[in-house]
């Protein structure tokens, strides 16, 4: 698809518009954390629906929406003050690959970064210095601290070595982004949205490539890099705000 740069950031603008909008949540992951108010509540019930973010999307809601009700609506206050005994009822927990045992460690997991670490945020908080591939890899190793299985590390994306991190990147984009439009939470007023980078996956990757964003074949983190840096030209304070346009276009579209 040939659009000269102006044709292109008017494309890209129009369908960012029509996709971030109170309508998309309805059937969007996204729906799941804005159910609560509490801030730890939505940060909690964003992380792992974010993480158990693949598939038919439907299957997503659902399986967040069962996780969440396991957790007597009470996300943050379950992981905090739940025995062994209440966490068992996650052993035939599942969605896709990820099962009872990965959901337990998870739980546990959680509960040692909001004891011991200050909650989420401060370990994604980055600076000039440090570049978001750098504060994701951070943020895997501390949260592998906790004893776990070996198979629930692949449920942790590891940009340092070449994942494309997905799911943390869009958990990111609903925590940091703030606009006046009611789908992301710009809850970490810490992070400004101009270090973050897209999230990627088949059908974004599909459109971006199609439309010029992006000539690296693979869906990976040097992928990432050179998609975000494309979108910057467009919006160097909030590059990922586009991310709903490439979303938009490769699910509803089938661009």
């Amino acid at each position: 698809m040939e659009l000269s740069h102006q044709e292109l950031f008017d494309f890209l603008e129009v369908k960012y518009k029509q996709y971030n909008r109170p309508e998309f949540i309805e059937t969007d992951p996204i729906s799941v954390p804005h159910r609560f108010t509490r801030k730890e509540d939505i940060e909690i019930a964003a992380f792992l629906t974010a993480t158990i973010s693949w598939g038919g999307r439907q299957s997503i809601v659902k399986d967040a929406e069962n996780l969440i009700q396991m957790m007597d609506q009470s996300p943050c206050e379950f992981i905090l003050n739940s025995d062994d005994t209440e966490k068992k009822r996650f052993e035939s927990y599942y969605h896709r690959t990820f099962n009872g045992e990965d959901c337990i460690f998870f739980l546990e997991s959680l509960k040692n970064i909001y004891r011991n670490h200050q909650g989420l945020e401060p370990l994604f908080i980055t600076n000039k210095a440090t570049g978001i591939r750098e504060v994701l890899c951070r943020f895997r190793s501390i949260f592998l601290e906790t004893g776990h299985p070996r198979r629930s590390e692949k449920h942790i994306a590891d940009p340092c070595r070449g994942a494309s991190a997905k799911r943390l990147l869009m958990f990111l984009r609903w925590m940091v982004r703030k606009d006046d439009r009611g789908v992301d939470f710009g809850l970490w007023g810490k992070i400004s949205s101009s270090i973050l980078m897209c999230p990627l996956d088949v059908h974004s990757g599909n459109v971006a490539r199609k439309l010029g964003l992006l000539k690296r074949k693979q869906n990976d983190w040097k992928s990432v890099e050179e998609l975000t840096a494309s979108l910057r030209q467009f919006d160097p304070e909030d590059p990922v705000k586009y991310d709903y346009a490439l979303f938009g276009l490769g699910i509803f579209e089938h661009f």
